[in-house]
């Protein structure tokens, strides 16, 4: 290969280490809210939503929201990259922010309106284990048959 065919190099605006690139005061503030807030709200949401199950499937419960959690979370670059753009308009990303925290926010007042109060109760007061017999519930009468999925 001579010099001449030799691919021209690369040019770019972005810093050799991008430790450099430009930080504000708003960086600092998206930073710690994604991860001190969202990051919390999204890690909890599917261990929450495990306590309504009985005690022999919460743990597949967690799994199977973790799951769900983790095939939506695999959109967020593609989602985010779309808001972003070429960088030059900042509107987009603004918009999904406002968005993302409008969806917690109604998230919150969903659990706050029919959330299971499980603060201090042991597991088996918020659900009744399927093996669990009328004496283990002081007297109650037998739970439903679990319903079969086909």
């Amino acid at each position: 290969m001579s010099a001449a065919d030799a691919p021209a190099p690369i040019r770019s605006t972005i810093p050799a280490r991008l430790d450099r690139l430009g930080w504000s005061p708003f960086h600092t503030r998206m930073v710690a809210g994604l991860f001190f807030f969202a990051s919390a709200g999204a890690s909890a949401a599917y261990l929450t939503v495990s306590e309504t199950w009985p005690i022999e499937i919460r743990a597949e419960a967690i799994a199977v929201f973790f799951a769900i959690a983790q095939i939506f979370g695999a959109f967020g670059p593609a989602f985010y990259g779309a808001l972003i753009g070429n960088g030059t308009d900042p509107t987009g990303l603004y918009i999904g922010y406002v968005v993302g925290g409008a969806i917690m926010i109604v998230g919150g007042i969903v659990e706050l309106a029919i959330g299971i109060k499980a603060e201090g109760k042991s597991l088996e007061d918020i659900t009744t284990p399927i093996t669990s017999t009328s004496a283990d519930r002081g007297g109650q009468a037998e739970p439903p048959p679990p319903l079969a999925l086909a």
